[in-house]
């Protein structure tokens, strides 16, 4: 996938608004760089817990990230509001490999964007499992057009 696609709120499936924070903010006067990954993180645990019925807590199976990038293109700062947006780029047997981008207030291209994938797991083992079927089934509404399909 181009950048450009990368950065169009358009191409993307799902959205969660968030509240930066004050904390959020360096010495910059911007939101640090490694407090985007914790946006990451958010937008793609809260699908999987609030729309996939993933149990964090007691399920047998779990996300473990095991990459992550991003590339910022322009900052954003507290106080605002953000909109992040998830796809699914790759679906593989047991991974999953997230677009997700940051969209500061209602602009329509990202401030920042980038890849985030989970391999679930067996808990206690940490063996990869197959991606349960009803979880797939809603990570595949997510999948953009021009995705390949990947372990």
């Amino acid at each position: 996938m181009d950048t450009r696609d990368a950065l169009e709120k358009a191409n993307y499936r799902y959205f969660l608004g968030i509240a930066t924070r004050w904390m959020d903010n360096d010495v910059y006067g911007h939101v640090n760089n490694v407090t985007y990954y914790s946006y990451f993180d958010t937008i793609a645990n809260h699908f999987l817990i609030q729309e996939g019925g993933l149990d964090i807590h007691n399920g047998d199976i779990v996300g473990f990230v095991v990459s992550s990038s991003c590339q910022y293109r322009s900052p954003i700062a507290f106080p605002g509001n953000i909109q992040s947006g998830l796809r699914v780029e790759k679906l593989g047997n047991s991974s999953v490999q997230y677009g997700i981008a940051i969209f500061k207030g209602d602009e329509t291209l990202a401030s920042a964007h980038g890849k985030f994938t989970h391999v679930f797991v067996k808990r206690g083992t940490n063996t990869p499992v197959p991606i349960p079927s009803s979880l797939r089934s809603l990570l595949e509404g997510l999948v953009v057009s021009n995705s390949v399909p990947s372990n």
